[in-house]
């Protein structure tokens, strides 16, 4: 043996060991699904959908296909469409402001809050005004985004939005398990789309979704569009739907994970302070959204400029240390969207692309391993 190997490489997201800590578990739910062969829509599905309206406290769960279905689902219902504005961050991912566009709407990009990267609910005031005073489109929805785990600040943003008379929606995809003023992620919005994408913190095995609402009317209208627009019956068709719904698999998965969600949260908040104890002085770390709790889906530092995060990634690479950079380019700069933008300036995405840079967070990674993420992290800064 070789003393002087180096030591294997971190893994960014460590899925296989959370699978070994539920395997038992995980196995016997999975059994029971081949068992009764229900795999579309199967007694696992309305098991989760429970679970989860129940976990944080809403009155009505719907489980879809994905995260971004969950969007289109709920802007679905609210007949989003051509001459419509929908008011969203520039400093997110990609399928936040794709369904406006494929559903016809124009998506209105906002800047965000230098801090803590949310939505800037004065920056949305300022533009629904200009689109007011433009004429060219009727200010209808808002969609904002608990981003890296952190909520928004749906206090003052459901203000606003009340003000202008916006449908909201919460793109919750990366904070399920957040909460706000003591209250978990699920009701501060009209309806909140949430993503059960692998590398999530409640995470399935493929694609999921859900959304959570306190209208049963909206609750039942997702779940007609989620499966083809049908009513009471199969082959009633009420209305143009999707193929949205959510296998019974990714039910059984789901609901597994769910049983050690809770501490995994814990572990998640642990990992979130050593890093902020270590690299605190070295670097700009996470700030925290006042009376709230983050997921930690992701844990993204700041750089001093671009050149910094490129010493540091390279230091970090030389360790068998992996990072991310999320986000590289805000949406309103993106060649998909820049038809789309009217050119307002939104300086702080701008520089928060130039900057940033996400470090390792998951409920597995060991203090040993943190350490070694730090260690690099300062061997790139010094």
């Amino acid at each position: 043996m070789n003393d002087n190997a180096a030591p294997p490489p971190i893994p960014f997201l460590d899925l296989k060991a959370q699978q070994a800590r539920i395997a038992d578990d995980l196995r016997r739910r999975l059994d029971a699904v081949l068992a009764h062969c229900q795999f579309i829509l199967g007694p696992e599905v309305a098991e989760l959908e429970a679970a989860l309206a129940t976990y944080c406290g809403a009155a009505h769960c719907v489980s879809v296909s994905s995260g971004t279905d969950a969007i289109q689902i709920a802007m679905m219902a609210e007949n989003i469409g051509p001459g419509d504005a929908v008011f969203l961050p520039a400093f997110t991912y990609t399928a936040t402001a794709e369904v406006p566009l494929v559903l016809g709407a124009t998506p209105v990009f906002v800047d965000v809050d230098p801090r803590s990267f949310q939505i800037d609910p004065a920056a949305l005031r300022d533009r629904i005004a200009a689109v007011r005073r433009a004429g060219k489109l009727r200010p209808r929805a808002l969609i904002g985004v608990d981003l890296f785990g952190q909520p928004a600040d749906w206090p003052a943003l459901r203000a606003v939005a009340d003000e202008a008379g916006l449908f909201t929606l919460d793109d919750c995809a990366q904070s399920f398990g957040a909460s706000l003023a003591g209250r978990k992620l699920g009701c501060e919005a009209d309806a909140t789309a949430v993503s059960f994408f692998p590398s999530k913190p409640l995470g399935a095995y493929g694609d999921g979704g859900a959304l959570f609402t306190e209208s049963a009317d909206r609750a039942a209208l997702y779940r007609s569009l989620r499966t083809h627009g049908e009513g009471t019956t199969r082959y009633e068709v009420l209305r143009t739907g999707m193929n949205g719904r959510l296998d019974s698999m990714q039910a059984a998965v789901l609901l597994s994970k769910l049983t050690v969600f809770p501490e995994e949260l814990v572990a998640r908040e642990r990992i979130a302070r050593a890093y902020d104890t270590r690299l605190g002085n070295a670097v700009t770390t996470p700030y925290r959204v006042p009376d709230s709790e983050s997921a930690w889906a992701i844990y993204a530092v700041l750089l001093k400029d671009g050149e910094q995060r490129d010493r540091v990634q390279a230091a970090m690479k030389a360790r068998g240390v992996p990072s991310a950079i999320y986000y590289p380019r805000p949406l309103h700069m993106q060649p998909a969207y820049r038809d789309q933008h009217d050119g307002a300036p939104l300086p702080v995405s701008e520089d928060l692309a130039t900057r940033i840079l996400a470090l390792p967070i998951h409920p597995d990674l060991t203090n040993e391993a943190v350490d070694r993420v730090c260690d690099a992290v300062l061997a790139g800064v010094a």
